[in-house]
């Protein structure tokens, strides 16, 4: 029989016994699916400490990229584990990015780590790895109890010369950065200088049960905690972290804010538009997502001296543009299944770049994070660290000093008033 004639009598077959069309199509159906991916374990990756990559400043002397020298990055957990790996990203490298080892340990004083915890990591099975310009990488998982609310080093040898590094500017923490040579693994790091600034590590993620859940806090300067006492972790998605670890509430907090970051145009690091997926959708375990942004987009920038100089237009935008934003963040959030909280935008009047003009726009955008019913929930922070006798101005209890930003008591405030029960259990 040739192959048509076998054809046909295969059709034929299938037509006039429909049990047996049913079985081929089961069998087909029971291959694909054994194909889907992995089956879902007890267990689930969850970050629990991220931040956000933006791209290095021309010219920037704090960021020159380093030749033959060891970096020792120290981040603050929220959620521990007893299985751990990390995220590297070269996402504004203009040449491929060489690591030539990494380790991983619990932080002991200034740049030492813990002994008995220190873990190599490798990509792929391999202790170095090259990531490609725009691209990042994932480790292979090592063993190590990383207790919640800990700190951790992530030693990086970089062979370089690396140019100007991808890297979080406002780390707010100190970090250290070696003389020449390789000391991942070294406990006690010798030093030539320390940064504040967090280089290429953007996530570190554990390994914990399923039915736990990130909650990304997205936003600008005010959730990257400018301002804040460095070292202390008074950021408020710290505090919130601290108050659900006191509450026994299994959730990480994961910080992706970025000083001087806007909804709708860049200004520091990508729009929030732009960065949503990259830094909210694409979180290991991403549950729950706030959003915290607008006060830069309203903010008259032309008034700031390092922007004027510059020479950058004010790209004025409306409250409804704003709005028409958080609408665009909204509709993403929900087809991931994600419950998305509004934060209402903080009082500025004495601020730089304040104006009457952008005090209307934060009224209105306020009111439709409050009333309109768009958002799965609202943190009200505007309630919170106004002054009552002038509303649009900081409580000055809890005003840093610029009138834009709060100092720790106004974090920590903040976070006392976060309704737990808007990360009730999925």
């Amino acid at each position: 029989m040739d192959q048509h004639g076998a054809q046909v009598t295969i059709r034929r077959t299938i037509c006039s016994r429909p049990w047996l069309a049913l079985a081929v199509l089961a069998s087909c159906f029971a291959t694909w699916t054994s194909f889907a991916g992995p089956k879902e374990g007890d267990q689930v990756w969850v970050a629990t400490w991220g931040a956000s990559p933006v791209a290095p400043l021309p010219a920037n002397t704090t960021n020159p990229g380093f030749t033959n020298q060891t970096v020792r990055l120290v981040v603050h957990t929220s959620l521990g584990g007893s299985e751990v790996r990390v995220r590297l990203s070269n996402a504004f490298g203009m040449e491929s990015l060489v690591i030539g080892t990494a380790h991983l340990a619990l932080r002991g004083t200034n740049a030492g780590t813990l002994s008995g915890t220190d873990r190599a990591l490798t990509f792929a099975g391999s202790g170095s790895v090259t990531i490609p310009p725009g691209a990042l990488v994932v480790s292979d998982s090592v063993k190590l109890d990383v207790p919640a609310l800990s700190d951790l080093a992530v030693s990086l040898y970089l062979p370089g010369p690396t140019g100007q590094a991808t890297w979080h500017a406002a780390a707010l923490a100190t970090n250290y950065v070696s003389r020449s040579g390789d000391f991942t693994a070294a406990a006690d790091m010798p030093v030539d200088h320390t940064v504040t600034s967090w280089f290429y590590l953007t996530d570190i993620e554990v390994k914990s049960s399923k039915d736990t859940f990130a909650v990304v806090t997205f936003g600008d300067s005010i959730t990257d905690g400018t301002r804040s006492t460095p070292d202390t972790n008074h950021r408020w998605p710290n505090l919130l972290a601290q108050r659900l670890a006191q509450h026994h509430v299994k959730l990480s907090v994961v910080d992706e804010g970025i000083a001087g970051n806007r909804v709708l145009h860049d200004l520091v690091g990508p729009n929030a538009l732009a960065r949503f997926d990259r830094d909210v959708l694409t979180q290991a375990g991403v549950g729950y997502v706030t959003v915290l942004l607008g006060i830069n987009d309203i903010g008259d920038i032309s008034r700031l001296p390092a922007v004027a100089q510059a020479g950058r237009a004010p790209q004025p935008v409306s409250a409804d543009e704003i709005i028409a934003g958080y609408l665009q963040m909204i509709t993403r959030a929900h087809q991931q299944g994600l419950k998305i909280v509004g934060c209402t935008l903080t009082p500025f009047e004495g601020a730089a770049y304040f104006t009457p003009e952008g005090e209307t726009k934060r009224q209105a955008v306020n009111k439709f994070i409050r009333t309109r019913g768009a958002y799965d929930g609202v943190i009200d922070f505007d309630a919170v660290v106004r002054d009552p006798e002038h509303p649009a101005r900081f409580l000055p209890l809890y005003d840093s000093g610029d009138h834009l930003h709060p100092n720790d008591a106004g974090y920590k405030a903040m976070a006392e008033a976060i309704d737990l029960s808007l990360f009730r259990k999925r």
